[in-house]
């Protein structure tokens, strides 16, 4: 079948081929209302599709830019992700997901991919593995925004957490409500992935600021997958701590997970507190306290710096963004039967 072109549409509509192409760019300041209806009438019923290699190439924008996540599954990243799809909506802009699993390698491969397509930007939740090519995008002056973690030697804007302040808040709480013996549940520790390594760090300063013992085997960092033994080590040697914090949703639920196989009462056997507001902790039983990232704020933010730079603003600029502390049940003092919610951030 013979492809539909502009002429098509133009001599059915009775209109010249630039108008038609006015149309199809909402300019409509001097086109009658008689003629837009034309013009669609004859775009429906020719089943028009316009050529958008052809008016990227001609208007230097493909109107499209690639987010790359490293894990698809976390809370964090689907509500940061329809939140710039939000933003990108109001501008015209499509939004193309790669998720990489945290792997430098499909990492390269997508930036390779997407640069290709010569999409229009990039917002990367980056493994941090790929310094060089993170430098040459920079050189290219491809708009650039790391959203959840920052990269040594990029000067990119950057949107994450204040990751310090969300594990203060945490560790104050359970410490008010009388607990001593506190364990913190995260995958393993490692440099380049900064909420993590600041959480890990955040966790052993804060107790001791409180001047709370730091207790080696209450610490659990290792893989999601290994969370589940090493938590079985310590029930079965009676050694389990009074409360546990778990630095993300996986980490969790792993922890809810130990908790429901051995039938242990929350808060009476052990406390639990989390970041990120999983969507069930209102409504677990008992509900969640938990510590709230911003998540539609990150990456609203995220999508504003990407549309700024593509607008010529390359002024780069890091963006902390403060922790929400919502109390519930879940870590509140033995016996402690208080329905009600507070905030603070």
């Amino acid at each position: 079948m013979r492809k539909v072109t502009m002429a098509d549409v133009a001599k059915l509509a009775n209109v010249s081929k630039s108008t038609v192409s006015q149309y199809l760019n909402k300019r409509y300041e001097y086109m009658s209302e008689e003629t837009k209806r034309r013009i669609a009438e004859a775009i429906e019923e020719l089943q028009y599709r316009p050529n958008v290699l052809a008016r990227s190439l001609k208007q230097k924008s493909t109107a499209t830019i690639g987010v790359i996540v490293f894990n698809i599954l976390h809370m964090l990243t689907t509500q940061v992700l329809r939140a710039i799809e939000d933003m990108c909506q109001q501008h015209d802009f499509h939004v193309i997901v790669c998720n990489t699993d945290d792997d430098p390698e499909k990492e390269r491969k997508y930036i390779d991919m997407l640069w290709a397509k010569q999409v229009d930007g990039f917002i990367i939740f980056p493994t941090g593995k790929n310094v060089e090519l993170y430098k040459k995008m920079q050189e290219a002056r491809l708009p650039l925004v790391f959203v959840d973690r920052t990269v040594a030697g990029i000067d990119a804007d950057s949107v994450l957490l204040d990751n310090e302040r969300a594990v203060q808040l945490g560790v104050q709480y359970l410490i008010e409500q009388g607990y001593k013996h506190i364990g913190l549940v995260a995958p393993p520790f490692a440099p380049h992935v900064i909420p993590r390594t600041e959480r890990i760090e955040a966790f052993h300063h804060a107790l001791r600021d409180h001047g709370v013992s730091v207790e080696k085997e209450w610490v659990i960092t290792e893989h999601v997958k290994r969370i589940p033994e090493r938590l079985e080590a310590l029930f079965n040697s009676n050694k389990l701590p009074e409360a546990i914090f778990a630095i993300n949703d996986l980490t969790l639920m792993e922890v809810l997970a130990f908790v429901k196989k051995h039938q242990l009462a929350i808060p009476n056997d052990l406390a639990v507190i989390s970041i990120d507001d999983v969507p069930f902790a209102s409504i677990y039983t008992p509900s969640l306290t938990t510590i709230a990232q911003p998540t539609f704020e990150m990456g609203k933010i995220a999508a504003e710096r990407l549309f700024m730079q593509m607008n010529g603003e390359m002024s780069p600029q890091m963006f902390r963004l403060a922790p929400m502390f919502i109390e519930r049940d879940s870590a509140k003092k033995r016996g402690e039967k208080n329905e009600s919610s507070c905030h603070r951030s």
